[in-house]
């Protein structure tokens, strides 16, 4: 083995738990040990567990059945002394609980009229300036925000215009804020299109189309500037956008990189260093990836006006856990190299990623 070979992080299995049920989501509870399990029981009820790592084990603390499957879930928009998790369901519900008695939520809106797929949250865990606000994306078309001191009705909704064709919403995510006005929302559909809306403004910034269907989205981080974006597809291929400079026709600039054959599910940044990151795909791996910034990151088009040059994308490890999709993927906020995901085998792994200070 070279010795570069020997400075490469590894992806090692920490623990395994095998779950009766279909799992959607999982998360870990900030400041905490602890990690949640979303999805959908056999008897078509949703079911929430939520487990302690205890050394080489996780230990189940509680499980908690509501009406209709959770599909996805988010702490990002309470602060850490609540904690509260919100969450979208096959009713179009969206949640917030306090997981210390979850049986009655503290915030409940029938958000939209099929199922969320994806939801965010900003302003809360010290992620973002501004209001605590939660965006949710659904099959019904529509992307909307909320803000859970204000009843029934999204602060935001972005729909198709008259007469436009409804597409399904797969991903959203929150980015750019870094003061107390600004805030985007960026939202992928199942037809390809990437939309960019301007909250502070109440406008769409910025659309793409990457030919596929996108899975997941996610800034590196949502406190700063936007910096860059990651849309992963339906096809294996991501694609990260530089937005840092926005050119007048042409918008970002992008690299984009054939991960794998099958779907890429899921893209998350390591949150102690956002030049990594991780995608989780359907043939069940996990690959580790590091943005390199270009000498410069903008320059001069013929017009004069401002335009980004992307980056280059390096493979620093990948590893198989299963024969089937993993769908879900988060890193611990407090333990670098850290994180869970689930799969749809029915099992939800811990892993320890090593030597991340290397890279």
């Amino acid at each position: 083995m070279s010795a570069a070979g020997l400075e490469r992080p590894q992806l090692v299995s920490h623990v395994q738990q095998a779950l009766s049920y279909t799992l959607f989501d999982c998360k870990w509870v900030p400041r905490s040990a602890r990690l949640l399990c979303l999805g959908s029981a056999a008897r078509g009820t949703g079911l929430l567990q939520l487990y302690e790592l205890r050394g080489g084990r996780l230990a189940l603390l509680r499980e908690i059945e509501k009406a209709k499957p959770i599909k996805c879930g988010t702490f990002g928009a309470t602060s850490l002394q609540q904690r509260y998790l919100a969450t979208g369901d096959f009713g179009g519900n969206l949640n917030i609980w306090n997981l210390e008695v979850p049986e009655i939520p503290v915030y409940s809106v029938k958000g939209h009229k099929e199922i969320i797929n994806s939801i965010d949250g900003v302003g809360g865990l010290g992620i973002g300036e501004g209001a605590p606000e939660i965006v949710t994306g659904s099959r019904d078309g529509t992307v909307k925000v909320w803000d859970p001191r204000q009843k029934d009705t999204p602060v935001a909704n972005m729909e198709p215009v008259q007469g436009e064709s409804k597409r399904d919403c797969w991903t959203v995510t929150f980015g750019n804020a870094y003061n107390q006005e600004e805030r985007v929302v960026c939202a992928g559909y199942d037809n390809g299109d990437i939309k960019l809306f301007d909250l502070k403004t109440m406008s769409l910034r910025w659309e793409t189309n990457i030919k596929n269907g996108v899975c997941s989205l996610e800034f590196d981080r949502k406190d700063v500037n936007m910096n860059k974006l990651v849309a992963t597809s339906l096809e294996g291929k991501f694609h990260v956008f530089d937005m840092r400079t926005q050119h007048p026709t042409k918008g970002f600039a992008s690299v984009s990189e054939k991960a794998q054959k099958s779907t890429i599910w899921q893209v998350r940044h390591l949150p102690q260093n956002r030049d990594i990151f991780m995608t989780s795909g359907g043939a069940g791996s996990l690959h580790l990836w590091k943005y390199e910034y270009p000498a410069q990151r903008s320059k001069k088009d013929s017009e004069g006006a401002e335009m980004g040059v992307a980056g280059s994308v390096s493979l620093l490890q990948n590893v198989t856990l299963s024969t089937q999709p993993i769908s879900s993927l988060d890193w611990s906020p407090d333990k670098k190299g850290l994180c869970v995901c689930g799969a749809f085998d029915q099992t939800v792994r811990v892993l320890i990623v090593t030597k991340l200070n290397k890279v």
